[in-house]
């Protein structure tokens, strides 16, 4: 298998999910780090302008959203596994409120009271990206009280996950319910300078936390985007044309297609034709000078396929 390379950067709460599963797969990968905010010139060659992080790249396969990325990880390096319990389902089904309501909630705690101190474009940015074009940060920071009502009783399901004596959200051993649960923690640890006061009543979640932390990000080495942007362009895509006869949009290889996540964020819809597509994922050509052809995957679920 070629290299396993993640584009990420140290900061992003998203970024920690998929490097947590490293370290649970114990997986050495390539680190390339990109800016905080676009623009990421050598990753958009690649995707298409895809903006959000991580991305993971194996040759001239660009995997997008953590739903695809660990899917594909499993796929790729089925033990240890994700799904210890053989939950597969499950989790990515929790999936859509952990990186949904709930990882909102996390972000207004995160950045609402700092809001004064962050660099405004950094500010403008995440805030359409994640309350939409109408969101004003400013406001959070003086509804604080209720987004922190809102977030503690769901940490307060987490914890219950935990009081029967399990090591991890589904028993004794870590999966995707831990890495769904463990990213937003992160988050609020981190960023919340009030974050100690306000877990101080889950020491269950707080224990299970440091198990979290020890898991570690596996084995890590740096890369440039430059580098990057050469493997892809060295490499073809490994992935082969598939059809889904049970489509209910009707893709087929060869279609022209725009993908964009559902969402309020504004992002921009990214161009190719169809190579792959199945029930969970989808798979599009793309070409750049910078990178040669590539292989676009992007899940299912929470993006719309628009055909041409």
């Amino acid at each position: 298998m070629n290299e396993i390379i993640i584009h990420h950067y140290p900061a992003s709460p998203v970024s920690e999910k998929i490097r947590t599963g490293m370290g649970l797969k114990k997986l050495a990968w390539r680190s390339v780090e990109h800016n905080r905010l676009p623009d990421r010139p050598e990753l958009f060659a690649m995707t298409g302008g895809y903006r959000r992080i991580p991305v993971m790249q194996i040759g001239a396969d660009i995997y997008c959203d953590t739903q695809c990325i660990l899917r594909e990880l499993e796929r790729r390096v089925p033990s240890p596994t994700f799904f210890p319990n053989k939950d597969a389902g499950l989790p990515f089904a929790l999936s859509r409120w952990s990186d949904g309501p709930m990882f909102e909630l996390a972000f207004r705690v995160a950045f609402a009271p700092v809001v004064d101190r962050l660099p405004p474009a950094l500010v403008t940015d995440r805030t359409r990206l994640y309350l939409g074009a109408q969101g004003d940060l400013k406001k959070e920071a003086a509804d604080l009280p209720h987004t922190l009502a809102q977030l503690r009783p769901q940490l307060g399901w987490l914890e219950a996950c935990l009081v029967t004596g399990h090591h991890f959200m589904l028993g004794s051993e870590p999966g995707m319910p831990d890495l769904l649960a463990w990213y937003l923690v992160w988050f609020v640890r981190e960023r919340y300078a009030a974050a100690r006061e306000f877990l101080a009543e889950f020491p269950m979640l707080n224990a299970w936390a440091q198990r979290m932390q020890a898991i570690g990000h596996g084995t890590s080495t740096p890369m440039t985007p430059i580098e990057a942007l050469a493997i892809a362009k060295a490499a073809e895509p490994a992935t082969g044309e598939k059809t889904d006869a049970h489509d209910p949009q009707g893709l087929k290889p060869g279609m022209k297609v725009t993908i964009v996540p559902i969402t309020h964020g504004g992002d921009q819809p990214i161009a190719g034709t169809v190579r792959a597509v199945d029930r969970d994922t989808i798979a599009v050509s793309r070409e750049h000078a910078d990178c040669g052809r590539v292989a676009v995957h992007f899940p299912r679920v929470g993006y719309r396929v628009t055909i041409c």
